[in-house]
């Protein structure tokens, strides 16, 4: 396994993102906005703690046979050492993959500390410290991915997009096995809830397929979500 950490001051949280998770589409907020969503930011970035883990594991994918009826086609099984378990999105996801990685990243719990405060003080503040959560965290995992991606290049390797659990078909209940494997708690401080939210709340887990063949790729942002067409706060 390979940990990351970093410090909240160092990871560049996109102004436009923040916007964007707040509900501005094609406006901009007005300058008291504004001012209150940089203080918060401000703020955010000294409370937080980036961390992340992440391990490389060999992968085998195995098509079902073709069915009488398409309709209720068996979702492909995919395995790595430790786990199995059937998604048709991510198996086509990882289609001429050799590894896969399995990777956990938080930014701590200074975000859910400071949107409980804010709560009971300020709604607005809330707002803003839950969406520059948001922002930072999507922000620190493409900097873990980007970290990852050239580790891998060296082994000429290259990346498919990050696929998490609870996204498509992928089951939520992966989360435990992502806990295990990756030994969360003590790696980079994240536990599971009973329904399995993670916490602290602004963490992510995902899985990303390497194959020996470069494909096309978008690695970042809504062009890489399987969800773009469907979610609130898509670009």
């Amino acid at each position: 396994m390979t940990l990351y950490e970093a410090s909240g001051s160092s990871i560049t949280i996109p102004q436009k993102e923040v916007f964007r998770y707040l509900g501005y589409r094609g406006i901009s907020p007005d300058d008291a906005v504004l001012s209150r969503i940089s203080d918060c930011v401000q703020t955010l970035m000294r409370e937080s703690r980036p961390r992340s883990v992440w391990a490389r594991y060999p992968l085998a994918l195995s098509a079902p046979e073709e069915p009488s009826d398409k309709a209720q086609a068996p979702a492909d099984e995919i395995s790595i050492p430790g786990l199995r378990f059937s998604s048709r999105q991510l198996a086509k996801n990882l289609q001429g993959c050799s590894c896969v990685v399995l990777m956990a990243a938080t930014i701590g719990p200074g975000a859910d500390f400071l949107i409980r405060r804010a709560e009971a003080i300020s709604m607005v503040d809330a707002a803003i410290y839950q969406a520059a959560g948001a922002a930072m965290a999507e922000a620190w995992c493409d900097e873990v991915n980007r970290r990852i991606i050239s580790v891998m290049k060296e082994q000429s390797l290259f990346p498919r997009p990050r696929f998490s659990p609870g996204y498509g078909d992928v089951p939520l209940s992966l989360q435990k096995d992502f806990s295990a494997l990756l030994q969360m708690p003590s790696t980079c401080g994240i536990s599971l809830t009973d329904t399995l939210l993670m916490v602290p709340g602004k963490s992510v887990t995902a899985f990303i397929g390497f194959s020996e063949k470069p494909q096309p790729c978008i690695l970042e942002g809504c062009e890489a979500c399987s969800n773009q067409n469907h979610c609130a706060y898509r670009r």
